[in-house]
């Protein structure tokens, strides 16, 4: 399979939440604290500016130890009270993981040129929401839903949509849909006109890679066999019974969310040998093959750690 994204992604036709309030697009604002060269959202999303604090607790959607402005633009950010995250120093912020603030079901949206560009949303256990737009890819296609947890991996910062400048736009809202104005992260406070430096406590855990083979392989698909690549990874084999598919997954357990080398391969017997290998950030595949009856070979790589089955599970 070949694909070129670290985290797989696939592009779908343009479908929309119909909970989703209608999108338009405004003049960029100025911040009230930035420098000279930040980027500017054009996403407008009308919404009261009326909402209590939300009992969800939310991290930074970053990597852990990572840290950028939260800027809460004074004078006309659409919607009022929405965050724009941007670069903190010498990091830039493009290209940046980005994670789930809180945990919930996720529901994957593109609006092409316009707007929120390739964005998700989050609905979490007391109704709330969090909304990440202008990303540069997403973990799953438009319209398709994920369960995640706190810190799970969603895309990557781009600049899609209404954005003049890569950053990533993100908003707290009631189980209404009403916007929070003064949103909190990581205990910090950040009002409408204030810009704060925000350090990430997100994926500190560590040694958890985000996904699992079924994530990946996706409906219908259950792991029936795994190998592992010493401590650095593990490859496994998923079947789908109902349509005669396997799937073959390699996940990393270090070195999570920096590209390095990663493979996984499936070979139904007496076919070509399908591999999908590149510079990955959490797992290569998912490599899939309809082999009803038919023995497979199977396996894959992180770094020099291989393994490679014999032809097996033949049923």
């Amino acid at each position: 399979m070949s694909v070129i994204s670290p985290f797989r992604r696939r592009t779908t036709t343009y479908w929309a939440l119909a909970a989703m309030a209608a999108l338009t697009l405004v003049a960029a604002p100025a911040a009230s604290a930035a420098p000279s060269a930040l980027a500017s959202d054009t996403t407008s999303v009308t919404a009261s500016d009326d909402v209590g604090v939300l009992a969800t607790a939310h991290r930074s959607p970053f990597n852990c130890s990572k840290t950028f402005y939260a800027n809460n633009w004074s004078g006309g950010h659409s919607p009022n009270g929405s965050i724009d995250w941007q670069s903190y120093g010498s990091d830039a912020i493009n290209g940046e993981t980005v994670r789930a603030t809180a945990a919930g079901t996720a529901t994957f949206d593109n609006e092409g040129s316009t707007s929120y560009g390739q964005w998700v949303q989050i609905v979490h256990s007391d109704g709330s929401r969090t909304r990440y737009a202008h990303l540069a890819t997403m973990v799953r296609a438009p319209g398709q839903t994920m369960s995640v947890s706190q810190g799970t991996v969603i895309g990557t910062v781009g600049s899609t949509g209404g954005s003049t400048a890569p950053h990533l736009h993100y908003e707290q809202r009631s189980s209404s849909g009403v916007v929070d104005t003064s949103p909190t992260v990581e205990g910090v406070t950040v009002s409408v006109g204030q810009k704060k430096a925000v350090t990430s406590t997100n994926g500190c855990s560590g040694s958890s890679n985000p996904y699992t083979p079924t994530e990946v392989c996706g409906s219908g698909f259950s792991v029936i066999d795994q190998a592992a690549l010493g401590t650095v990874g593990r490859t496994y084999l998923l079947y789908n019974s109902g349509t005669g598919a396997n799937c073959v997954v390699t996940l990393k357990s270090t070195n999570l969310g920096t590209p390095s080398a990663v493979s996984a391969f499936l070979e139904p017997q007496g076919s070509t040998r399908t591999t999908d290998s590149g510079s990955y950030s959490y797992y290569a595949g998912p490599v899939k093959r309809s082999a009803p009856a038919t023995c497979v070979k199977w396996g894959g790589s992180v770094g020099s750690a291989t393994y490679t089955s014999p032809f097996e599970h033949c049923g």
